[in-house]
């Protein structure tokens, strides 16, 4: 979870022809599956593969993401450079020690249009519990690739490579027992 500050301020709205003041707000946000799905569910489009969104689509999802409750509507106007710098490290933070060599793609990879809706399907495939809907995205999809990595048959070895670890285990065997064969 991540808190923020956006500090009070008061401008003019000229829709309305007054000025609106907020008050120093502090905003609990998560970036989680289930932001990702309200988000969705109001845009109809990919939030991972949308690489043009509008200002009013990232603050929409900076909406999504609020767990505080009773948030005057005009706070996310005020949020300041620092703010969505602090937002945008959180959402890119991968959240966990986990990490992957490039042989490991798993899913999500090239062409592949990640949604809510595919998350919630690999959950389901993986035997993942709901609960971890509310987690930080980028630990979920790490969790869903290690269960993907750790669910495949293992690879078996072949002839060559049998022979190489056998050679290097008789090779480290004869220097610790001191002998020649």
């Amino acid at each position: 979870m991540l808190r923020i500050t956006v500090p009070a301020r008061e401008q003019w709205d000229e829709e309305h022809d007054c000025f609106i003041s907020t008050k120093e707000t502090t905003l609990q946000l998560e970036h989680s599956l289930v932001s990702l799905s309200k988000w969705e569910a109001k845009w109809c489009k990919p939030f991972l593969s949308t690489k043009d969104q509008t200002y009013e689509q990232m603050v929409d999802y900076i909406r999504c993401m609020t767990i505080s409750q009773n948030v005057n509507p005009n706070v996310y106007y005020n949020l300041t450079t620092e703010n969505i710098k602090q937002i945008n490290d959180y959402i890119s933070a991968p959240m966990t020690a986990t990490w992957f060599s490039d042989r490991n793609k798993g899913r999500g990879g090239r062409g592949q249009t990640v949604t809510s809706e595919l998350i919630y399907y690999w959950m389901v495939a993986l035997n993942i519990p709901f609960e971890c809907e509310k987690w930080h995205l980028n630990r979920l999809i790490t969790l869903i690739r290690v269960c993907e990595i750790e669910g495949q048959p293992k690879k078996k070895m072949s002839k060559r490579q049998i022979m190489s670890q056998n050679a290097a285990l008789n090779k480290a065997r004869r220097a610790r027992l001191n002998t020649k064969g």
